[in-house]
């Protein structure tokens, strides 16, 4: 087999960390050019939007677009973690307009119930509309304005990545997709629009510690170099995108043999040489899923070791700077049978004499 490694540049994950704000305000102060008629639009979707949160929220979801949620996690700033998410949307779902608006609460289970700060005024402004609104535990809350583009076969959903950065908990998250009518109708708030709500548990982990961990393994479509920098914009449409390295998620475990398995993570906490280099060798084995086997599977092949210490590394690489070290591989699936398999992976500190290990599971087709 021919595996390429990821060799990236060491990189800072560098989020946009948004607070939860009241949204009908910003979206004025964001936009003071705008259209009347589409500000009034606009702020009447979200309104709608956020009426179907709460809904959601109190068990009464809607349903007439259906989708489905997933998300990552990653060491972000500021003791937070960073949360790439994708929303999945059948096409048959969409509007025939393709407009959404898509709206994203992110809920701190801990703090339902909590009362506003009483300090409010001599924190941070985050924290003072947290207490305004009377809802500490909203974390994140943001809409966007969606014109979706056409997916890449009439098989494949829709796609769109956002994310949020929140410290390790448990929360609620709530994504409302709402359609959007034409800026001229009338009687809007008398016409039907279609909408629904996805909710999803989410338990981010803390990447805060001492212990050896990494970041979630990235099941990967293509990994690419970019040209030139993102503007805000892009990046924040593109929270796959680190530095100048391009992550597209796969839809979907299963690939067919004409395709690549990659796999991207970072790895968190290594033990430091004298140099402040780290010392980690990771293992990838593949194990295939036979019924017939003892353990119900046997073993398959497996890759050279990848090794990051002082003889791999850049001289410049630096921790106390930022520098992280970003593994993974990409692996042909030509010579890989039909059929169910187990991407074991292992990292090993050999500094801090500490190990871990990740499973993948995966499927070949045709």
């Amino acid at each position: 087999m021919h595996i390429r490694r990821w060799v990236l540049t060491p990189l800072v994950i560098a989020p946009f960390i948004f607070s939860a704000v009241a949204l009908v305000p910003v979206l004025a102060q964001q936009q003071p050019k705008i259209d009347p008629k589409l500000e009034k639009a606009q702020k009447f979707d979200v309104q709608a939007a956020v009426k179907a949160a709460d809904a959601a929220q109190a068990g009464q979801a809607a349903g007439d677009i259906t989708a489905t949620f997933r998300c990552d996690f990653l060491k972000a700033q500021e003791g937070r973690t960073y949360v790439p998410f994708t929303v999945s949307i059948d096409q048959a779902q969409v509007p025939a307009g393709k407009a959404l608006t898509m709206f994203v609460r992110v809920v701190n289970k801990g703090l339902i119930g909590a009362p506003p700060a009483a300090d409010a005024k001599k924190d941070n402004k985050d924290s003072k509309d947290k207490a305004k609104n009377g809802h500490p535990e909203y974390v994140f809350q943001e809409a966007y304005f969606l014109d979706l583009k056409a997916p890449v076969t009439p098989a494949d959903p829709y796609r769109v990545s956002r994310a949020f950065a929140v410290p390790a908990g448990d929360y609620d998250v709530y994504v409302v997709l709402r359609e959007r009518l034409p800026i001229d109708v009338k009687d809007r708030e008398k016409l039907p629009a279609k909408t629904g709500v996805v909710t999803a548990k989410v338990s981010v982990p803390n990447f805060w510690t001492t212990e050896l961990t990494t970041s979630s393994v990235i099941l990967a479509e293509k990994v690419e170099g970019l040209a030139q920098p993102l503007t805000r914009q892009e990046a924040a449409e593109q929270p796959y995108t680190f530095g100048m390295t391009q992550i597209v998620p796969a839809s979907s475990p299963k690939f067919p043999k004409k395709a690549e398995l990659s796999v991207v993570f970072l790895v968190y906490n290594t033990g430091l040489d004298a140099g402040k280099k780290p010392d980690v060798t990771i293992e990838y084995s593949f194990y295939q899923k036979v019924a017939t086997a003892e353990k119900g599977e046997k073993f398959f092949n497996k890759t050279n070791p990848q090794v990051f210490s002082a003889a791999t590394l850049p001289p410049q690489f630096d921790p106390a700077l930022g520098h992280q070290l970003v593994a993974g591989q990409s692996v042909p699936l030509g010579s890989f049978p039909e059929g169910e398999y187990r991407l074991e992976i292992k990292i090993t500190d050999k500094l801090s004499g500490k190990s871990m290990t990740h499973n993948v599971q995966f499927f070949v087709a045709a």
